[in-house]
């Protein structure tokens, strides 16, 4: 049984020799509108980096423009001075909160055993900041593809240990000769 997918264009090779799908590692975690070219930034990498700074850019833009309508509302409703600004701090704050779990997220992988129900409350906080989540993925993609780093890192981890698993199952077991045997090959420099 060999290793090798077939396709309709033939076996599927992997990026570089000894890696990828077709000696069966482990294969590179697609990313959000860059899919796997992240990789070996092939396939409109640096188009796609530029459209994704621009979208989020643009939506950021959008988002304020809709907020801007928000505070006029507010100044319409003539609701005082106090109102008006915990409404720009509250909004504010939740960017900022917005802006850094966003920009973790793509560092490190958020704990598992942190998510609790003061975890889950705290989303609609963050939703209030869409502005600092967009914002940061915009920065982010100046950068490189958001979470490049981490999954590069997670699969050049994720290589090693195939390699390190794969290296140490290779050759015949039954073909290794015994050390004391009858005929044990003497050690370079000595002889009997």
């Amino acid at each position: 049984m060999s290793d090798e997918r077939t396709t309709p264009g033939g076996p599927e090779r992997g990026p570089g020799p000894g890696s990828g799908p077709a000696d069966g590692g482990p294969e590179p975690e697609p990313i959000r509108f860059f899919g796997t070219c992240w990789l070996h930034h092939d396939r409109g990498y640096a188009l796609r980096r530029i459209a994704v700074a621009a979208g989020s850019l643009v939506a950021a833009l959008a988002g304020a423009v809709v907020l801007r309508f928000a505070f006029q509302g507010l100044a319409i409703g003539e609701v005082g001075p106090l109102v008006t600004v915990l409404v720009i701090a509250g909004f504010a704050v939740c960017s900022a909160l917005a802006f850094r779990r966003t920009w973790d997220g793509f560092v490190r992988r958020p704990d598992p055993s942190a998510a609790s129900a003061g975890d889950r409350s705290a989303q609609s906080l963050l939703l209030i900041g869409f502005l600092g989540s967009l914002l940061a993925y915009f920065c982010r993609s100046l950068i490189e593809a958001p979470g490049e780093k981490l999954h590069r890192a997670e699969y050049a981890a994720a290589r090693s240990r195939h390699e390190r698993r794969r290296t140490a199952r290779t050759g015949n077991p039954a073909a290794k000769q015994p050390r004391n045997g009858p005929n044990a090959k003497s050690p370079k420099g000595k002889r009997k």
